[in-house]
């Protein structure tokens, strides 16, 4: 996998102000801003760089208000790290290629994997299935 990366300019200039926010300086959307998903197949992307991320048919309705997934299109493509942040410790997840923030991952998902990816949806672009 090429990395990608790019300046802080570069990101401001290429990302709106929220999903700026968000993926490179660690935010979070409010709940329900992305409700509107679309539900045909397809693939879900990194709105920074366009890596694969997540797959439309492991997408759940966590009742939470972000799009939540119970596992990742490739494991490669999603990393992991400690997020101490707000008196906390969470899993942060976010794209290897391009190190952007995604959101957090919970052991409070449905079976096979029991994983709850909660993601901001401004870190998400939609690529419906060619078909």
């Amino acid at each position: 996998m090429d990395k990608v990366t790019k300046s802080d300019a570069e990101w401001r200039a290429q990302l709106s102000d929220l999903a700026y926010k968000v993926t490179r300086k660690h935010g979070t959307e409010r709940a329900g801003t992305h409700e509107d998903f679309p539900k045909e197949p397809g693939t879900y992307m990194c709105t920074c760089c366009g890596a694969p991320v997540f797959d439309q048919a492991h997408k759940f309705d966590s009742g939470t208000g972000w799009p939540s997934f119970y596992q990742p299109v490739d494991g490669d493509m999603v990393g992991e790290s400690v997020d101490r942040s707000f008196f906390m410790k969470r899993t942060e997840v976010h794209c290897n290629r391009c190190d952007a923030h995604l959101g957090h991952v919970f052991p409070d998902g449905p079976q096979p994997t029991g994983l709850r990816y909660c993601i901001n949806g401004v870190a998400l672009e939609f690529e419906p299935e060619d078909g």
